[in-house]
């Protein structure tokens, strides 16, 4: 499990992955591709490569419908994940103590 949950951090140690990830946790429901292109200023390649790698790593999921792929979030506790290491490096940037854990006690 510790090898899967590396596989994991290592999709996720990609800047254009979580952006995507952040887009499509603010949807309500299926985007295409078209629509990611345009909330992350990225080329149509570039965004369909990392769609695949997180698809693979079953972060996001997809349908069909008609000719067009649609994406959304599949794990938002991947972005919980994620928001807790922004929280850990906003500690660090500040130099502030990171908050007290129940087994510092």
């Amino acid at each position: 499990m510790i090898t899967e949950a590396a596989k994991i951090y290592k999709v996720l140690g990609n800047g254009i992955r979580i952006s995507i990830l952040y887009f499509l946790r603010e949807q309500n429901d299926y985007v295409d591709v078209t629509s990611i292109i345009s909330a992350t200023q990225l080329a149509q390649s570039v965004v369909s490569k990392h769609l695949g790698v997180l698809y693979r790593y079953q972060l996001v999921t997809k349908k069909r419908v008609g000719t067009r792929i649609l994406y959304r979030l599949d794990d938002p506790h991947i972005i919980e994940m994620v928001d807790d290491m922004l929280n850990h490096v906003k500690h660090e940037i500040k130099g502030e103590p990171h908050p007290t854990k129940m087994y510092d006690k």
